[in-house]
């Protein structure tokens, strides 16, 4: 037979319940719940179901209170996902933002979310969906907003020349 697991004993069971009622944490409340009514002398299967656990759940929470004290008794960051772009490609793809498309290279005027996933996906052969490209610009510092229309051909010297009221002689 497997010996029962010690409990360190440096906060009582009064202790640990005031603590689990002070609780923001309602996981790491009923952690602190189950080993109190461990301490107390219940049995291990008694006091993991009066805190609504399971019994392994109570071992693995008293192994963590033993190694860690209070703080092992919180739950673990949650691992995240690596992002698509790393940081380097990332600011290319802010500085390629705002320089704008070239109307020669690229065929257009202004970028659209999935002409910007094409771009991506030629230049560093990575392919977003345009809403989670979206995403991407937001964490870049970009917003949705567009830029002023502007045609092609526009001739910069007419529109000036139309602005001060002096027409261009044809």
């Amino acid at each position: 037979m497997v010996a029962a697991l010690e409990i360190r004993t440096d906060l009582s069971a009064g202790e640990l319940r005031a603590l689990a009622r002070r609780q923001k944490d309602p996981r790491a409340a009923s952690r602190l719940y189950a080993i109190a009514h461990a301490l107390e002398g219940k049995s291990r299967a008694e006091a993991a179901r009066l805190a609504g656990m399971e019994r392994q759940a109570l071992h693995d929470a008293v192994v963590r209170y033993n190694a860690e004290g209070l703080a092992g008794l919180h739950d673990r960051p949650k691992g995240r996902r690596r992002p698509v772009l790393d940081e380097a490609e990332g600011m290319a793809l802010k500085e390629l933002v705002l320089a704008g498309p070239d109307l020669a290279r690229h065929g257009r005027i202004e970028w659209t979310l999935p002409s910007l996933a094409e771009e991506i996906a030629q230049r560093w052969g990575k392919r977003l969906h345009p809403a989670s490209l979206s995403r991407v610009l937001r964490r870049l510092g970009l917003s949705k907003q567009k830029t002023r229309p502007r045609h092609p051909q526009a001739n910069a010297e007419a529109q000036e020349a139309f602005k001060r009221g002096v027409w261009p002689k044809p």
